[in-house]
């Protein structure tokens, strides 16, 4: 883990999407966070530890989605699959696919294996999987804010979390998608899909990862920004720890039916491209029901440094 000072940072940016807004100056206390997204190696020695089962390999009650149909109630996940052309990008189901049997040791169905990825990001977890997985660990999972200051790595005023390019030099800074999303992917990054963390340069705070290969879940719920938000708190206002929404605020409002929060997800993934979900920067965020998986979602943790001072007695 890498020790992160407390500070002040702006979050949020105004340059690119409206749940993103309004940029504004929030304050963090010191934390500790894993180096790089906890791995297929190190989710199998939990799993071995605990007998810990993901929910992507538990079958869904029809009672807690209506409509759901009957031939769905199985065990599975969500898998991206390439399309064999241009698609419409304003219907996700061109490329996702719920796949049963697709879990953390099939990441791409019942057909595929982990065999020569311990060193890669674990995915398909959901929520409740990543937090069961802190919690063995004696750790946490990160609110929204920690999570992008330690992004930032302590710069501030870019676009990327390297800078104002996002290959500079040619040089390619994350596993991201270069292309045509979702058909064209010319690999520049060297990666179809998750990469061995490690893989790109560390941050200025020594961190790989934070941007691209997975998303990461945190532990704050996810709303769009408030009309009354839009106001710049002053310099005597600044938020010390800020938290997300209520959950009632998280819920889906496509689907009211169903009472599933929305987690914030942080960093991009490999499916991030030029011309669909530029969300490979620090600022950017994205709404995950708690209890879907996906071939690019992963996590990693943190220890508050305030947790870790022991507690003096009263007399």
């Amino acid at each position: 883990m890498r020790f992160i000072e407390g500070g002040t940072f702006l979050m949020g940016s105004e340059t690119f999407y409206p749940e993103e807004t309004p940029q504004r100056k929030v304050k963090v206390d010191s934390f500790w966070i894993d180096e790089a997204p906890v791995t297929n190696a190190e989710f199998a020695r939990f799993v071995e530890a605990t007998g810990h089962v993901t929910t992507a390999e538990i079958a869904p009650d029809p009672a807690d989605y209506p409509g759901m149909p009957l031939e769905m109630a199985r065990a599975g996940s969500l898998v991206f699959r390439r399309t064999a052309g241009p698609v419409d990008l304003r219907d996700f189901s061109q490329w996702w696919e719920f796949c049963f049997g697709a879990d953390w040791r099939h990441p791409t169905g019942p057909d595929s294996s982990i065999e020569g990825l311990d060193d890669h990001p674990v995915v398909h977890v959901t929520y409740e999987d990543a937090k069961a997985y802190a919690q063995w660990a004696g750790k946490s999972l990160a609110s929204e804010a920690e999570w992008e200051y330690a992004a930032w790595g302590g710069q501030e005023g870019s676009e990327y979390a390297w800078g104002d390019e996002l290959a500079p030099d040619g040089k390619m800074m994350a596993n991201y998608w270069q292309g045509a999303f979702p058909h064209e992917n010319s690999l520049e990054d060297g990666w179809e899909r998750t990469s061995p963390i490690r893989s790109f340069p560390e941050n200025g705070y020594g961190l790989y990862d934070m941007i691209g290969n997975v998303w990461e879940w945190t532990a704050d719920w996810y709303a769009m920004p408030k009309a009354m938000e839009k106001k710049k708190p002053g310099a005597c206002c600044i938020p010390s720890n800020p938290r997300g929404a209520a959950k009632r605020e998280s819920f889906d409002p496509c689907t009211p039916e169903i009472k599933i929060g929305r987690r914030v997800l942080k960093g991009g993934s490999h499916l991030c491209a030029e011309n669909y979900c530029r969300r490979y920067r620090p600022a950017a965020r994205h709404a995950q029901p708690i209890d879907t998986s996906t071939s690019h979602v992963g996590f990693r943790c943190i220890i508050r440094e305030k947790d870790r001072k022991p507690q003096r007695k009263k007399r």
